[in-house]
């Protein structure tokens, strides 16, 4: 008797999962915020001289929620765990950025949004 209540307990978890799994189907995808609740916040960069405004850098605008992935970015382009620094040691510049480094590796004008317009990135 005991091993068929393990049986029917056993059986009984299996099916809750498959029906909570065929209601998650339908229901609405989570949230970045819901996946990774524990993304770094928000960081500014210093302003650099001549910069037309400060730089923000947001891990939910960049982090993809269907297919979350650090290692697109650390620590080949950035330091995981030192906030806004570039993992070559170099400070980040457009100079970096226009040879395919730091933040131009992505921001190319292919995989995404070219460097050209300032007020994309910068606040006055």
């Amino acid at each position: 008797m005991r091993v068929r209540a393990r049986h029917l307990l056993w059986a009984g978890l299996a099916a809750a999962l498959c029906l909570g799994a065929a209601g998650l189907a339908r229901t609405e995808p989570p949230r970045l915020k819901e996946l990774m609740p524990r993304l770094p916040a928000d960081y500014t960069y210093p302003q650099a001289k001549g910069s037309p405004g400060k730089v923000s850098f947001s891990h939910l605008s960049h982090v993809d929620a269907k297919r979350p992935d650090c290692t697109t970015c650390h620590p080949r382009h950035f330091k995981i765990l030192e906030r806004g620094q570039a993992a070559d040691g170099h400070p980040i510049r457009h100079q970096g950025m226009d040879a395919g480094r730091q933040c131009g590796a992505c921001h190319n004008g292919k995989a995404a949004f070219g460097l050209k317009d300032c007020e994309t990135c910068h606040s006055g």
